[in-house]
């Protein structure tokens, strides 16, 4: 009899759910892109229909259930966390604890309940695991990398009471060796510069990874930020251990991340407003703090690698999206292989809680494979009849090109035209980033396009960079990454003999720069010749290989600009209806949905089209 093992993340941010059938990974996917609110925290009653329905089975026929956290351990950590700081927090406490008195206290009987309200049935002999946070966050990183044995590095904000742990990965077995325990936090940390520049905490710390580049690592304010971050907010042990100044901060009691006063006095600059404009100390502050990070991140790795001896390094937890941290470890050199979760944050410790529970405690071996992520291709796939279904519900305009090698030809040709396409093939993306079956696609060589796809099409800060899918075999020649890099969680920089000299006075002029032509990939060229660079493999990604590839023997360029196929505020599209509906409120000049190709100013007779919502991101 098979063992089925459903992962469940969920009541925080980035609900999730995952199965695994005998330790293979079958489907996964984030309960935001059913629900279409960004960052869902519900429980994923929609989620886990899907991968319950990918794996052909029902809820009574799963040999257990695994949930990412332990709420009694989390628990405490607020008591005592309100205890210590008391007075302070009476507004917090007097929120959170009647929510968790009714509800998250009982959280198995919450998940037996939501279960039998799924699929009407008894789910009362089904047993629930709660492995600890950052245990599934280990499991996460570990059993998916193709490493016998590994060093785990997972980093977040918090969990139950962990913000960061070194673990060692033999075999099937995870040994937690060492912790950095709640307030002192690297996520959080992060996360108080994310709220003080303006930006929303738990979506906004890409957009301060994105402003870093635009400060000036030359400048004295910059120097001068990073000495007070430094010398007065945070103490950064040699082994990448941290404490943080507390009484500048609110977030263990309070609604709000940072003492503004305090911080305002120290930095000499108040809290950016959010929307509002942008100024050279806003972004010498941000690249302050990601120069920190950095720093942190290389100690906390190289502890790893000193206390496990390893060769082979594995991580997750949301600071392992910061792809620029990531690079800073590569380059460290202290490990030969490194693999990251592209699931890094919450929604991925579903699956790790899933893969705990199969191998430590049913006890079922591991057998390491290449891409057991299945290139983190997880999600719903939809057939050709429910696209052309979606297509005639708006009676829209459509052209069905049966082989896939013609669509292919003719997509390159118009994104070498410099149209902007809307790629919807296969399955889904699980985890945050586009990876090239639910993206838009440009041309990297044109220096206006990231302003256009920013301002025109995502309605969005116009300083934030995209990423280059580029051909595997060809990566090398532009970037100075010689490791493969499927899920975009590197940062490298462009080569030196790719880069076009720099201009007079480019650091004063920096944020105006954006349209030089910085290489001849400027659109995927960050101001600090850089980019957060796909690899793209033939084997594990053929069609859109095949798209790029195409597009190369066209132009000769390797890549294309790949990113999200959204609209400002919302989740990445899931469905047909939710791609075709993106494509009428953008300036996408075209969308492919499998086979078919809509040309956006043929769709004069499309119907029924709900009125566009931005949300704020």
């Amino acid at each position: 009899m098979a063992t089925c093992i459903l992962g469940i993340s969920a009541f925080y941010h980035d609900s999730a759910a995952a199965i695994i059938i005998d330790g293979k990974i079958i489907a996964a996917a984030q309960e935001e892109r059913f629900t279409r609110i960004k960052h869902d925290a519900s429980f994923p009653e929609n989620a886990i229909r899907y991968v319950l329905q990918e794996a052909g089975i029902t809820h009574s026929q799963l040999t257990a259930v695994a949930f990412y956290d332990k709420p009694l351990l989390k628990f405490e950590r607020l008591l005592e966390t309100y205890h210590a700081f008391a007075p302070a927090g009476l507004p917090s406490f007097l929120t959170a604890i009647p929510v968790w008195l009714h509800e998250k206290l009982q959280m198995k009987k919450l998940l037996r309940r939501q279960f039998k309200k799924l699929e009407n049935e008894d789910a009362n002999n089904i047993p629930i695991y709660f492995p600890e946070h950052h245990l599934s966050h280990a499991a996460s990183a570990f059993y998916p990398s193709p490493f016998e044995e590994a060093a785990i590095l997972t980093i977040d904000g918090v969990g139950e009471w962990a913000t960061a742990t070194i673990c060692h990965g033999q075999g099937n077995q995870i040994k937690i060796i060492q912790e950095l325990r709640f307030p002192h936090s690297v996520g959080l940390l992060y996360s108080a510069f994310t709220y003080y520049l303006g930006f929303k905490v738990n979506s906004g710390e890409y957009k301060l990874m994105g402003l870093a580049p635009y400060g000036d690592p030359e400048s004295p304010e910059t120097i001068l930020f990073k000495e007070k971050i430094l010398s007065t907010l945070v103490d950064i042990r040699e082994d990448g251990s941290i404490l943080l100044n507390m009484s500048y901060f609110r977030f263990a009691t309070g609604l709000r991340m940072t003492n503004n006063k305090k911080w305002a006095a120290l930095l000499g600059i108040p809290r950016r407003q959010p929307e509002s404009a942008i100024t050279p100390s806003h972004r010498n502050l941000a690249l302050a703090m990601q120069q920190v990070t950095e720093m942190i991140v290389v100690a906390l790795a190289r502890t790893a690698q000193r206390i496990t001896q390893s060769k082979n390094l594995v991580m997750a937890g949301g600071v392992a999206l910061n792809g620029v941290a990531n690079y800073h470890v590569l380059l460290a050199g202290c490990f030969d292989n490194i693999w990251i979760q592209p699931a890094a944050g919450d929604a991925g410790g579903a699956l790790g809680a899933a893969l705990a529970v199969y191998h430590i405690a049913e006890q079922m071996p591991r057998t390491p494979v290449p891409d057991v992520m299945q290139a983190a291709l997880l999600g719903p796939a939809y057939t050709l009849q429910q696209i052309a279904a979606t297509i005639h519900r708006y009676n829209a305009t459509a052209e069905y090109v049966a082989d896939f090698s013609i669509l292919s030809a003719r997509v390159s040709e118009l994104l070498a035209a410099g149209k902007v396409i809307g790629w919807f093939q296969d399955r889904m993306e699980f985890g945050p980033r586009a990876l090239g079956n639910r993206s838009i696609l440009a041309d990297p060589r044109n220096p206006c396009m990231q302003q256009y796809i920013n301002l025109q099409i995502k309605a969005r800060e116009a300083f934030r960079p995209f990423a280059p899918s580029v051909l595997e075999e060809d990566a090398a020649v532009y970037f100075d990454m010689q490791v493969p890099s499927p899920y975009m969680l590197f940062v490298t920089p462009l080569k030196a003999t790719q880069r076009f000299p720099v201009p007079e006075n480019y650091q004063q002029n920096i944020y105006e720069r954006l349209n030089d032509p910085r290489s001849p990939v400027p659109a995927v060229t960050h101001v600090d010749y850089s980019a957060r660079i796909q690899t793209v493999s033939k084997t594990t990604h053929p069609k859109y290989w095949q798209l790029i590839h195409d597009f190369k023997t066209l132009t000769g360029c390797p890549m294309l600009i790949n990113t999200s196929f959204n609209m400002r505020g919302e989740p990445i599209v899931c469905s047909p209806e939710d791609a075709f509906l993106a494509f009428m409120h953008t300036g996408i000049d075209y969308l492919v949905m499998g086979n078919y190709l809509l040309e956006q100013a043929k769709q004069t007779a499309v119907q029924n089209i709900p009125a566009q919502e931005y949300m704020p991101d």
